[in-house]
């Protein structure tokens, strides 16, 4: 029997959302008074069905991202963001990625607006760093397959699948100076199907490649893409059979 996708966090909502709700009353540092911080974790809170597109297999999304921090003075706080009524978190959990490597992490969302569709987004403590244009349209979603330097050029890339089920188009941004800036795009691919609580792939890295791992389009064949600096090249590495066969295409020969 396959084993359950490792991506899976949404059956584990309902058990959390009280607690969560009372987190959210605490009383967060104000913003102006961070200085060198460190974000130690991320959680989603708020959880509202004021968005009601249920692409993750329920109607409940999120409206606050509570961050976890560390001061240069060891001082520990909790900071708390919250989208204004317009907009929501549409994701499983916050990534934790150092974007810029200044050994701190940045935080990666998807975010969706009531009539403009997703966004990835990146936040700090202070907020907002950068984000992608909007897909365009209300219930219109991307779904991440993951970030790393994958040109060895110095700086980090963030591949996602735009409209996994409908354009099924994979899009490559790099971070560099706050901004994100797309470098490379190329269709036929997916990593999700609609009510799957999970983004099934993810990225591979092996022998000093990283390689983006999904499916084709028609969910027929288990895909690796790599970039070069310059474009985006895809090669078929076995037949896709479940989730299951992209998680296993993660792990190195």
């Amino acid at each position: 029997m396959a084993k359950a996708p490792r991506q899976s966090l949404r059956p584990l909502r309902g058990l959390t959302r009280g607690a969560g709700l009372a987190a959210a009353l605490l009383v967060a540092t104000p913003l102006a008074a961070l200085g060198q911080t460190t974000i130690t974790s991320a959680r989603f809170d708020a959880p509202t069905t004021r968005y009601a597109h249920g692409v993750l297999g329920d109607d409940v999304e999120y409206g606050a991202l509570i961050l976890r921090t560390t001061e240069a003075d060891g001082q520990h706080n909790s900071v708390t963001l919250r989208l204004p009524q317009s907009r929501v978190f549409e994701d499983l959990a916050p990534r934790l990625i150092d974007l810029d490597g200044d050994n701190r992490p940045e935080v990666v969302v998807v975010e969706a607006d009531s009539q403009l569709g997703a966004r990835l987004s990146v936040y700090g403590p202070q907020g907002l760093i950068a984000a992608t244009p909007h897909i365009g349209q209300r219930n219109r979603w991307l779904a991440p397959i993951g970030a790393a330097d994958f040109d060895g050029d110095g700086h980090i890339e963030i591949g996602y699948i735009d409209r996994p089920h409908l354009a099924k188009t994979l899009r490559l941004w790099r971070f560099q100076s706050g901004t994100l800036t797309e470098i490379a795009s190329q269709t036929g691919l997916t990593n999700h199907k609609i009510g799957w609580d999970f983004i099934a792939g993810g990225v591979k890295h092996c022998d000093g490649t990283s390689e983006m791992i999904t499916a084709s389009a028609d969910w027929s064949r288990v895909m690796a893409t790599q970039f070069d600096g310059e474009r985006l090249t895809s090669r078929e590495i076995g037949p896709y059979q479940s989730p299951q066969s992209l998680t296993d295409a993660l792990s190195c020969p």
